[in-house]
């Protein structure tokens, strides 16, 4: 893959440069006094505690010899796609599994979850008339943070689940004791998911000739789906148009371009991916092409910002409500000290009810500053509740409502929202409330599957995509006097 950039060396001083073709030269600097196990002499919470750490260094050294899930220049076509982004070229679409298990990893789990992901761009393609940048948090998404290290059930009190990474949710000594074994396990199981992502990809899956071949099950009942058909049966004829006009097949609509992400949580783990590779500079963690820290761990002198800061991967920031204006300028100065386009993304996720508080004056201060960032919205981490039956849930409405907010609030400053971040299936589940069939508390004993977090179905998730585009349409029509 030609990400058409080329990078050389100057003597003058240690610095490397980015000729793009399409941008401006821009100076990268090498991070300082940086290795891929800098990271151990600074906090790092969120790690599970290994009790054998001869166990857990030879898993690593396994890990380091084992082939990577991503490659460089995917990484750096990412990277670029994101710069586009940000000046409003492209739109960013992220999601995924909350966190995905060992026990998923099978083809027709992954292919719903890759059938509503492409059904949302379609949607977003022809609504947005942009480009869009697909990110899958999924071939690596094994870990997750808690809010607890440990949790007690009567009067046993064990180590908390933190995912199948580390360890198993079965509440026993030997299933919640962290053994390092099962990230040789999740790598593999990582690797099964993108190898058949990928072979769906490159086998015409998502050829835009035949969008009909996306439908799930649900468009022939669904509230949504004649809107639904009239978007696939558009973009059929504005193929076959173009088709007609040059004489010839649009071969380049016969795939698509598909990233992973996952939450870089398990440092452990992200060490042992992190490589160097013949003819580029630097360093890439080659078990995804877009980590991203979390809130729990993304404070300045901590572990995470610190790996973080020496990766030529484009990485992200989950951004809540408590952090505050000096906060995200230093870590935007941490994390990209040159302003390089395409390297960081912001996202927010600070809920429904907080949002129109908390974010005008973090944007205000990344504009009065000049830094490049990518924007993209998490609705859903932020709008979490626990029902009256004892399920955790999410309303869509609420999620609904920071979306909106949103849009209207990077619009009113001049900023621009270039990006959603969404936790989503590709299964009919019942875990989040309301949407086009007004699901209720009682609908959530019928299908919810998560072992951690709700997730919007793949009705639920497609609604959200059509919504953007009413939102942005409604956005870009001249306001009256």
């Amino acid at each position: 893959m030609n990400t058409g950039c080329k990078i050389t060396k100057t003597r003058a001083n240690d610095r490397y440069v980015m000729n793009a073709t399409d941008r401006p030269m821009q100076p990268v600097s090498v991070p300082a006094g940086w290795s891929p196990d800098s990271w151990r002499v600074h906090p790092a919470t969120q790690q599970p505690q290994y009790p054998d750490a001869a166990a857990l260094a030879a898993v690593q050294a396994e890990l380091g010899v084992l082939p990577p899930l991503v490659t460089s220049w995917e990484i750096l076509a990412l990277k670029k796609q994101i710069a586009e982004a940000q000046e409003g070229k492209r739109f960013l679409l992220q999601g995924g599994d909350c966190a995905e298990s060992f026990s998923d990893c099978e083809s027709g789990l992954i292919s719903n979850r890759l059938k509503v992901l492409l059904q949302m761009s379609l949607v977003l393609l022809h609504g947005l008339r942009l480009p869009v940048v697909r990110v899958g948090r999924f071939a690596g998404q094994y870990a997750k943070p808690r809010s607890t290290d440990t949790e007690t059930r009567g009067e046993v009190t064990l180590p908390s689940y933190r995912g199948d990474f580390i360890n198993q949710p079965d509440f026993s000594v030997e299933a919640r004791t962290a053994d390092p074994r099962r990230m040789v396990k999740g790598h593999a199981r990582s690797a099964m998911t993108m190898n058949f992502v990928r072979a769906l990809i490159d086998g015409g899956f998502a050829d835009l000739h035949h969008p009909e071949y996306w439908d799930l099950g649900w468009v022939r009942h669904s509230p949504l789906s004649e809107e639904y058909h009239r978007m696939v049966a558009a973009v059929a004829d504005a193929v076959r148009f173009m088709e007609t006009i040059s004489g010839e097949s649009l071969h380049n609509l016969n795939r698509a371009d598909f990233y992973t992400s996952h939450e870089a949580l398990l440092l452990p783990y992200e060490e042992a991916l992190t490589r160097q590779v013949p003819r580029q500079w630097g360093w890439f963690n080659l078990s995804t092409h877009f980590p991203w820290i979390g809130m729990r761990t993304a404070a300045l002198d901590g572990a995470h910002v610190e790996y973080f800061r020496g990766l030529r991967n484009p990485v992200a920031v989950k951004i809540g409500p408590s952090v505050n204006v000096d906060q995200l300028l230093r870590l935007a100065d941490v994390l990209n000290p040159d302003n390089e386009p395409g390297r960081l993304s912001f996202i927010q996720r600070m809920g429904a009810g907080k949002v129109e508080e908390k974010l005008p004056a973090l944007v205000q201060a990344v504009q009065r500053e000049g830094k490049r960032v990518l924007w993209i919205c998490d609705p859903m981490h932020g709008n979490t509740e626990s029902t009256s039956n004892g399920f955790k849930t999410r309303r869509f409405e609420n999620i609904q409502a920071e979306l909106d907010r949103s849009f209207d609030i990077h619009a009113g400053l001049g900023s621009r929202l270039g990006g959603v971040h969404l936790e989503l299936t590709g299964e009919n589940v019942t875990e989040c409330l309301g949407g086009a069939r007004e699901l209720t508390e009682t609908d959530l004993e019928r299908a919810y599957r998560s072992t951690v977090d709700p997730r919007l179905n793949y009705e639920q998730s497609l609604e959200i995509a059509m919504l953007i585009v009413r939102k942005q349409s409604g956005l870009a029509r001249p306001r009256q006097a």
